[in-house]
């Protein structure tokens, strides 16, 4: 069994983080859209949550190649 989860979990992660920080920075001057957040651009902010954690998953797949289980 060589499939570890980690790495589409982490490449799905990243590419929605992605895509919200790209949206979020695209549409940071439109302060209509961000006044039911209290001025706060939710997008950057979760699409850098979400980049982080996908990131995580990367980082653990790769570091879990390296140092495989012992059976």
């Amino acid at each position: 069994m060589g499939l570890d989860i980690r790495w589409p979990i982490g490449f799905m992660f990243s590419l929605v983080g992605l895509l919200l920080v790209i949206y979020g920075a695209a549409t940071n001057s439109d302060v209509e859209m961000y006044r039911r957040s209290l001025g706060a651009n939710i997008n950057i902010i979760w699409g850098i949550v979400l980049l982080l954690f996908g990131a995580g998953m990367l980082l653990g797949a790769v570091l879990g190649r390296k140092n495989p289980p012992k059976s």
